[in-house]
C-alpha cells in the first residue's frame, strides 16, 4: 500500500486518534538515522494501523450497545403497554 504525503492537517487528525505515547514513538522513530528508521517505520505503520482499527471497532461496539439500550427501552415500554391493554381487556370482558 503506497502512502501519499500527508498534509499537516491530516497528521494532526491522525495524532488526535492515536494514543499520545504511540505518537511520541513515531516522532522518535522519524528522527532516527535512515537505516534504522527504514527498518522500524513499516513496523510502526502496522502498529498505527492496528491502533486505528481497534479504535474504529471500539466505537462501533459503543454505538451498537447504545442502540441496543435504546431498543430495549422501547421493547420494555411496548411490553408494559401490551400488558396494560391485556389487563384492561380482561377487566372489561368480565363486566360484560
Amino acid at each position: 500500500m503506497s502512502q501519499a504525503p500527508k498534509t499537516q492537517r491530516q497528521d494532526e487528525a491522525a495524532q488526535d486518534e492515536l494514543p499520545k505515547d504511540l505518537v511520541e514513538l513515531a516522532i522518535a522513530i522519524a528522527q532516527m538515522p535512515g537505516d534504522v528508521r527504514m527498518k522500524l517505520e513499516p513496523i510502526m505503520n502496522k502498529v498505527i494501523d492496528n491502533s486505528r482499527r481497534r479504535r474504529r471497532i471500539y466505537t462501533l461496539v459503543q454505538e451498537a450497545l447504545s442502540q441496543l439500550r435504546l431498543d430495549m427501552k422501547y421493547l420494555m415500554f411496548d411490553l408494559e403497554a401490551t400488558r396494560r391493554e391485556r389487563d384492561h381487556y380482561k377487566s372489561g370482558s368480565n363486566e360484560d
